[in-house]
């Protein structure tokens, strides 16, 4: 049998002969505490039985468990050889009855790379923590299954667990005699059931509303942290945002949420932002916030929370058939959870964030050699696994917000309702989707599909004026492009919006058109006749997908009076605009470090702030001239202490500005300055330089060899928490040490005791752009080393080292040859290692690309 890496075509035939009536799964945890058993892995004890019928008596079938080991197999009273029937990955079933009932009782293994029943030891206290995350397969890690999305089936789960724990999971739980028991859950699949473990800090509150009928719904929420992050957990705000999308979603969905409670666990050393389970969602515990942090953080948590949230009717009650359709429950989810931000929250202007965040993942996600449709051709686990990116959230969640332009927030609402009572506790394809699209809109969804779900690339529109003798728009066109390796035109909604400034120089929005651009070139007749514009913004109020390209006038105006664009979404288009012609070598990077450093300060929304950051660091890295690169690092880390002393004491925009002065800081007297702000001889009005923004400045100070080990331990015995450990590891890697970083490449690429959150806290530190010289030989090492970290390795570990550890600060081509090299020796390498080094390769090609823009304007 193959190994762990199940196929569509095999899920198909599974699903084909099987359905499943249910699963009784019991795990004793209480190994969890206390010394190894042995040398081996820590385990624990997981007995599951099944209750399946089969339509094809006498076929024979198989079920997943990846365990250490195999106790004991029956099948329908009949005992089987576990020698003989499982493998590692699979427990073959052979001469199946109509009905049938097998029991596994298996070893199972904690995890310590977030992937299974994950197990923590808090170094603060030495209380161990458990919790399970399974997409896009790791359930089968926990316990025997038939692990696919489309053999849904109820569960009861039972655990035993240590003294003075508590135990979650998706029902209800009740303890006794030691046993955590749970109410049946309704038909789910595998990779939604959740258990949690622990002395964790919980929280209670209730949700309770009317529904049409009459009756009342109650809902019993409740979130839970680690005991050491109980004084920093701010329940109270995460209930509020619960509240308030339950709220939403129960008025726009018409169907009550049907999973019982709402529990809500923060979890440590969390690969992912947070899962779905129903009744029991999972979260990375750094949403709970250990220091200030902007509004922007806040806004990121309730976008999640609200994510999570709709996931509960797209994803859980009604989930795809096989993660080809991923888009359908992420997609949703990713578009839900901004709208329900916008229209339930306090976070208003929550499209502002998607625009200039969310949608700049996607726009690179795009244009990578890996670029897919929306409805992605998933083949295996493997590629599931990587189809978690840019493509299926962020710019399926932008195409459904074309959608609703398209098709009316109505007619979307309504198609979204029908979809839910047509096919709840079901599995569905595309064509469900489009069929009830296409009853509430009256719309022909399938040539709207066709477009925009079932080809990939992304189309750039640039605006052509042409002015009459008397200085009026004669006509206005919108050109529309497409890259040559995905030459797709497809419609657009867009808004076109025509700016000129005030008499006050304010640069104002004075004519608006709607459009549908469809081919090469589409006239916007409504605009002729209007007064010449100095700004033209194509996408105006971010309607569809696409990357906003502007004329020389329009370009020349930003340059000039970018900063003077009053309307924050707008000005927030025209920055991420401005960043992806960096990112194609149309604009030297010099110039957006420039544009930067000089509207920057003016940013009202501080969001975008941060991001701007974010791409100035990136432009810095990546995409400057090497010989410019000195230069432009001081500008920045000069520019940004400008305005950290001019921002308002105790502001988040001089929150801001001191973490991106920390990021930016090299020369000897601003690493003096961070020092003597840490040891409080140094003070910026209003400026709170706790624990968080302490290991902010650490870092450069360590990164440029200011402060040792000695002194990073001494940090560490002051913050000696979870979080403390991580930034701790980072700065250790970061130091200016060849012995420093033969130990970091040693812990992560030649060992497997660092957990997951340590080898990503490690890979961090090692990968320092002011350290190139001393990384150089690493990049032989590295394509040496990716093909056994691969097998070898867990593939969230994998990917982890595959993609961090890159070397994409090597940026000549002679890496760039290099990696081809590899790749063209490695064609049978598996297909997800090698995208993951085309990616990687992409990007470097398109470094060099923007350095040579850079230099031509440098030499110039």
């Amino acid at each position: 049998m193959p190994g762990e890496n199940l196929t569509r075509e095999e899920a198909r035939e599974r699903a084909a002969l099987l359905s499943v009536d249910g699963y009784e799964v019991s795990l004793d945890v209480r190994s969890a505490v206390g010394g190894p058993e042995s040398d081996g892995p820590r385990t624990f004890r997981s007995v599951t039985t099944i209750r399946f019928r089969c339509n094809e008596p006498g076929a024979s079938s198989f079920a997943d468990l990846v365990a250490p080991g195999v106790t004991a197999v029956s099948l329908n009273g009949r005992d089987l050889d576990p020698g003989e029937v499982f493998d590692g990955s699979r427990i073959l079933l052979d001469d199946l009855a109509a009905d049938n009932e097998l029991v596994v009782d298996a070893q199972c293994a904690y995890s310590r790379t977030g992937e299974g029943m994950h197990r923590f030891v808090d170094p603060e206290d030495g209380e161990v923590y458990l919790y399970t995350q399974y997409e896009p397969a790791d359930s089968r890690r926990v316990f025997a299954n038939f692990e696919q999305p489309d053999l849904k089936a109820p569960f009861r789960f039972e655990v035993r667990a240590p003294e003075g724990w508590t135990v979650w999971s998706n029902g209800v739980g009740e303890q006794h005699d030691g046993v955590w028991r749970f109410a049946e859950t309704k038909p789910i699949s595998t990779y939604i059931t959740c258990v949690v473990a622990g002395p964790y800090h919980y929280v209670t509150d209730t949700y309770a509303r009317e529904l049409p009928d009459g009756t009342r719904l109650e809902i019993p929420l409740g979130a839970l942290c680690r005991k050491g992050l109980a004084r920093h957990f701010d329940a109270d705000d995460v209930f509020l945002i619960t509240k308030q999308g339950l709220d939403f979603f129960h008025e726009h969905f018409d169907y009550p949420y049907p999973f019982g409670k709402y529990d809500q666990a923060f979890v440590p050393e969390y690969n992912l932002g947070a899962m779905e389970n129903p009744g029991l969602v999972t979260f990375r515990e750094e949403y709970i916030f250990r220091g200030k942090v902007t509004q922007a953080s806040y806004e990121a948590r309730a976008n999640v929370i609200l994510h999570e949230m709709a996931h509960m009717w797209f994803g859980d009650l009604v989930t795809m058939v096989w993660w080809d359709d991923l888009w359908l429950k992420e997609s949703f989810a990713d578009f839900m959870g901004t709208f329900a931000n916008v229209g339930a929250t306090r976070f208003e202007d929550a499209w502002i964030t998607f625009a200039n965040r969310r949608k700049a993942w996607a726009y690179r996600a795009d244009q990578l050699p890996s670029t897919h449709p929306i409805t992605a051709d998933i083949r295996d686990l493997q590629d599931a696994k990587l189809n978690f990116d840019g493509i299926t959230y962020a710019k399926g969640a932008s195409v459904l917000k074309q959608l609703v332009a398209y098709v009316g927030q109505d007619a979307f609402l309504e198609g979204a309702r029908r979809y839910f009572k047509r096919h709840a506790y079901g599995n569905t394809r595309l064509g469900d989707l489009l069929a009830v699209l296409g009853e509430t809109s009256g719309r022909d969804m399938g040539a709207w599909a066709r477009s925009w779900l079932q080809t990939a690339g992304v189309n750039a529109l640039t605006p052509q004026v042409l002015l009459d003798a008397d200085g009026r728009i004669d006509e206005l066109a919108v050109v529309q492009e497409a890259a040559e390796s995905h030459p797709e035109l497809r419609p657009h909604r867009v808004a076109v919006g025509l700016y000129r400034r005030s008499q006050v120089g304010a640069l104002e929005r004075y004519a608006r058109a709607e459009v549908d651009v469809d081919g090469a070139r589409t006239v916007v007749a409504e605009l002729a006749g209007q007064d010449a514009p100095e700004l033209v913004l194509v996408n105006d109020d971010d309607l569809t997908f696409c990357k906003i390209r502007f004329d020389d006038t329009s370009l020349a105006t930003l340059r000039e009076h970018l900063g003077a664009l009053t309307d924050p979404l707008a000005r927030a288009l025209c920055w991420s605009a401005l960043w992806n012609l960096t990112r194609d070598a149309l604009l030297p990077a010099r110039e957006f470090v420039d544009l930067v450093l000089r509207f920057g300060g003016r940013e009202t929304d501080i969001g975008v702030l941060q991001m701007l950051h974010a791409w100035a660091q990136s432009a810095l890295v990546h995409y400057v001239a090497p010989e410019w690169r000195a230069a432009a690092g001081t500008a920045l880390a000069q520019g940004a202490l400008a305005e950290l002393r001019q921002a308002e004491p105790g502001s988040e925009h001089q929150l801001a500005w001191a973490r991106f002065f920390a990021a930016t800081a090299s020369a000897p007297a601003d690493l003096e300055l961070l020092r003597g702000l840490l040891e409080g001889t140094e003070e910026i009005a209003g400026l709170d330089v706790d624990q968080e923004l302490r290991w902010a400045f650490l870092e450069p100070l360590a990164t440029y060899g200011a402060a040792d080990e000695k002194v990073l331990a001494a940090e560490l015995a002051r913050d000696d928490t979870a979080s403390g450990k991580r930034h701790q590891v980072r700065c250790l890697a970061a130091r200016p040490s060849a012995a420093v970083k033969a130990q970091a490449w040693a812990q992560v690429v030649e060992s497997d005791a660092l957990s997951n959150a340590l080898v990503e806290a490690t890979i961090a530190g090692f990968e320092r752009p002011s350290q190139r010289e001393l990384l150089a030989p690493y990049a032989e090492k590295y394509f040496a080393a990716i093909g056994r970290v691969w097998r070898e390795r867990s593939i969230q570990i994998g990917m982890d080292v595959v993609r961090g550890l890159f070397p994409a600060l090597q940026d000549s081509p002679e890496t760039l040859a290099a990696t081809d090299a590899w790749l063209t020796a490695h064609e049978d390498a598996p297909p997800a290692l090698r995208r993951l080094v085309l990616e990687a390769r992409d990007d470097l090609a398109r470094a060099l690309r923007g350095q040579e823009c850079d230099a031509a304007v440098g030499a110039a």
